[in-house]
């Protein structure tokens, strides 16, 4: 199931890449775009994996500044620092409010509301458990796994509360121009809450450069995810769970059949081809979703049984590194 979820978010991540190019035009088909961000994927994950690391840093680091930018955006705009010169504050919370109700008004209606946002919210989680994936090639894993996880708890928490905070702070709920570009799929980060912001203030820069950040943080998940599910189903290979000549790897170590079945996979995004790129998103965001929440759920078993474990042998977790 891990690898599963994995190997559908390459196709996810380059659905997503071609909506966001789009933003800005429509020339381009959409089949062109999937081919060419393929191509890109192997040539990185066969051919220069060397280069994997350093870019994943430089791709890293936008995606900080990138959601840095948006919350420090959100104070200044919100402290009147616009075009307009408005001061709105917390206005939105106000008025609609900071909770949409879904189905019924009142209090049943905002807390149905919380439950659906909860378990869309889960889907944009996914991904903390990769930390542990890099164990086995740090090189003193007993201190840096532990400072590794902390920091991940840490910038996880502050950034998905902050973030969510300044949405509900930019744009209400019921904006129109909101509402209208998911009810028309309108291309890119047209439907960003932060693009309808800066829309909203006259502000006619920053939309493109939110666009490429997005873009750049896209293609940058998607290739992380070749490499992961790559990874993943070579160890299953080892164990004997998937065929074995999935075990063979190239002079770089490079498990090179593994990597050769996710770009397989990857065809999948060939899918909005004729079915449209939005309905194709929602379709990989349910099976991701899904196969997320299976794997919290095994995790938090595993975790209960370890503490179980644990007291019953006499393990103080304060002794462990």
């Amino acid at each position: 199931n891990f690898f599963v979820f994995e190997a559908i978010l390459v196709p996810f991540e380059i659905t997503a890449c071609n909506v966001i190019i789009h933003y800005w035009s429509d020339v381009v088909p959409a089949g062109g775009i999937i081919a060419l961000i393929i191509v890109l994927y192997a040539l990185i994950n066969l051919l220069a994996v060397k280069w994997y690391g350093e870019t994943e840093f430089w791709a890293a680091l936008g995606k900080v500044l990138l959601i840095v930018g948006l919350i420090i955006f959100t104070f200044i705009t919100m402290l009147g620092g616009n075009p307009l010169g408005d001061r709105f504050g917390f206005r939105y919370w106000k008025n609609p409010g900071s909770i949409k109700p879904l189905y019924y008004e009142g209090n049943l209606g905002r807390w149905l509301g919380f439950l659906q946002c909860l378990i869309q919210a889960s889907f944009t989680i996914a991904g903390p458990d990769y930390v542990s994936m890099a164990a086995g090639e740090a090189e003193n894993p007993r201190v840096v796994m532990p400072k590794a996880y902390n920091a991940v708890f840490y910038r996880l928490t502050t950034f998905f509360i902050l973030g969510a905070l300044c949405v509900g702070i930019n744009v209400p709920y019921d904006d129109p121009e909101l509402t209208a570009a998911f009810a028309n799929d309108e291309p890119g980060a047209a439907a960003s809450p932060y693009v309808v912001a800066m829309n909203r203030l006259r502000i006619r820069v920053l939309p493109s450069i939110v666009n490429a950040l997005v873009l750049a943080s896209a293609f940058s998940a998607g290739n992380s995810y070749v490499y992961c599910a790559s990874r993943s189903l070579f160890g299953l290979a080892l164990e004997g769970k998937a065929p074995k000549v999935l075990t063979r790897t190239n002079r770089q170590g490079v498990p090179y059949y593994c990597v050769l079945v996710i770009l397989l996979i990857c065809l999948l995004a060939f899918l909005q081809v004729s079915n449209g790129s939005a309905t194709v998103l929602a379709w990989f965001v349910n099976l991701v979703t899904a196969s997320q929440l299976i794997n919290f759920a095994v995790m938090c078993g595993t975790f209960l049984c370890w503490m179980k474990a644990c007291k019953a042998q006499g393990l103080d977790r304060d002794a462990l590194p």
